[in-house]
């Protein structure tokens, strides 16, 4: 069984928003592999979509508790440090450029509240993340992080512009290749082939 989590926050005003990238990409890998709808499962407060790619059985998760408590949706499913080797966190990530793509295991938060609440809620850091950049870059390439903490919420809780939304294209297809290939595969191709 691979535990599939995609970080955001519920409400209708934060859909289309950076921070939700990780929700938004769960919910069209889902969509993809023709996964049953999401249902909200009041216990744990979250939507779910269960189902098979392959052989593998797969949980898709969209923690409704926002995303300072998302931890609190995984404790029903991550019970053991072996079960937490199956989940997959899909989330945004402030130090990458808008789109950037990076496969890591068993590493520190960054500082990711998001991120922070999953590991303290199943008390290890060794699972899968899919780390997405929703960071601006100048002609060259280099980041243009936002700096200041009205700024950086300004950014996160922003919508993305028509260029932006061009390059998510091909992040969401990489993210869903990736997710695929972690659970029909393994994490190590995974990181192999997009990262």
């Amino acid at each position: 069984m691979k535990y599939i989590v995609g970080l955001g926050n519920p409400d209708e005003e934060y859909n289309g928003t950076r921070h939700n990238i990780g929700r938004d990409f769960v919910v069209a890998f889902a969509k993809k592999f023709d996964l049953p709808d999401f249902e909200y499962n009041n216990k744990i407060k979250a939507q779910i979509s269960e189902g098979k790619i392959g052989k593998e059985k797969v949980v898709c998760i969209l923690p409704d508790t926002y995303m300072n408590k998302s931890g609190a949706a995984l404790k029903k499913y991550i019970t053991s440090v072996k079960k937490a080797k199956d989940l997959v966190v899909v989330h945004d990530d402030l130090d990458m450029a808008i789109g950037k793509l990076k496969i890591i295991f068993g590493k520190k938060s960054g500082g990711h509240k998001g991120v922070e609440s999953v590991k303290r809620a199943i008390k290890t850091t060794d699972f899968v993340r899919i780390k997405i950049g929703i960071s601006p870059t100048t002609p060259k390439g280099k980041i243009k992080k936002p700096s200041g903490e009205e700024k950086v919420i300004k950014h996160v809780l922003g919508k993305w512009n028509e260029k932006e939304n061009k390059i998510l294209k091909v992040a969401k297809k990489n993210t869903i290749g990736a997710l695929e290939c972690i659970i029909t595969e393994d994490r190590a191709r995974a990181m192999n082939r997009f990262n």
